[in-house]
């Protein structure tokens, strides 16, 4: 036989399409514009900051500029005389315990709505989605007569309640969605190996939603650590948090603008914290599921 015979046909590999690539003006001007964008953005951050190390005579002199013996009085001036202190441990309670007390029923309820199938389901998972639709200072003069009735007005805890309440429906929307997308085999595979119900919710499905919780919790921290309004209504004086805390402030320091600029970046400080650390896990919650 010959050789030529037992010669396996070649298989020629498929010749891959040159990829396309966005024109190198596009590019140039896109970057150009982000750049532009987070100048723009970051411009009053960076003012601010400088204006806290001037003195008062610095700003009135020139109201831009930098800081040549930086001032660091002016902080602890805003922290002892404006009550800082008070209103910034006040904040720190109030946001971390709404959030997380908020994010826990929100993840208590998603799971079951998401993953099993039972009577009125839909009508819960409806009247969930309508807390996304009606706002909640709507409501505000039933919500205080309620407090009222049982002892949780000018409390902190009342207000916890208050800010909990109103980050489920969008804790419940986001997760849902996720739970939703998990495969049914992880659930089956645990089953067989032995795992309760409570095993498979708390060691396999929570660790699988991080992201999505990560990215609930600091959407509903940023909201209630900028609330100015139900910390007005609710609470009085020394339960007052920091955006409150800060229109006192500005009321009754209003000349002192140095003192003025360290009290906003006292406010500022823990927002830009809380982004440069968790930027990855924001990111993995905003895009999880667009490479499928």
């Amino acid at each position: 036989m010959s050789t030529s015979v037992l010669e396996k046909p070649q298989v020629m590999a498929p010749q891959r399409r040159p990829r396309r690539r966005r024109p190198r003006t596009a590019v140039i001007a896109s970057t150009a514009l982000l750049w532009v964008y987070a100048a723009a953005a970051l411009a009053p951050l960076i003012i601010m900051a400088l204006g806290s190390l001037r003195t008062e005579q610095q700003l009135a002199d020139q109201p831009i500029g930098f800081p040549l013996h930086p001032a660091f009085e002016n902080y602890a001036k805003a922290w002892s005389e404006g009550g800082f202190s008070a209103y910034f441990i006040n904040s720190i309670v109030v946001t971390v315990s709404s959030v997380v007390l908020g994010t826990g029923v929100a993840v208590l309820a998603a799971y079951p709505l998401a993953r099993f199938r039972f009577p009125l389901s839909g009508l819960l998972s409806a009247y969930f989605l309508a807390g996304l639709m009606l706002p909640i200072r709507l409501g505000i003069k039933p919500v205080f007569f309620l407090l009222n009735s049982i002892g949780l007005i000018d409390s902190r805890i009342g207000l916890i309640c208050v800010y909990a309440a109103s980050g489920v429906p969008f804790g419940v929307f986001v997760l849902s969605a996720f739970f939703r997308a998990l495969p049914n085999e992880l659930e089956e595979a645990a089953r067989i190996d032995g795992a309760g119900e409570l095993r498979i919710f708390g060691q396999i499905m929570v660790p699988l939603v991080r992201p999505a919780l990560t990215t609930v919790a600091l959407f509903q921290f940023i909201p209630l650590w900028n609330d100015f309004f139900f910390p007005l209504v609710l609470v009085e004086d020394d339960k007052y948090t920091l955006p409150v805390g800060l229109t006192r402030f500005v009321a009754e320091f209003e000349a002192a603008h140095a003192q003025l600029y360290a009290g906003l970046v006292i406010t500022t400080i823990p927002l830009v914290l809380l982004f440069l650390l968790a930027t990855k896990q924001i990111v993995a919650g905003l895009t999880a599921g667009m490479t499928k």
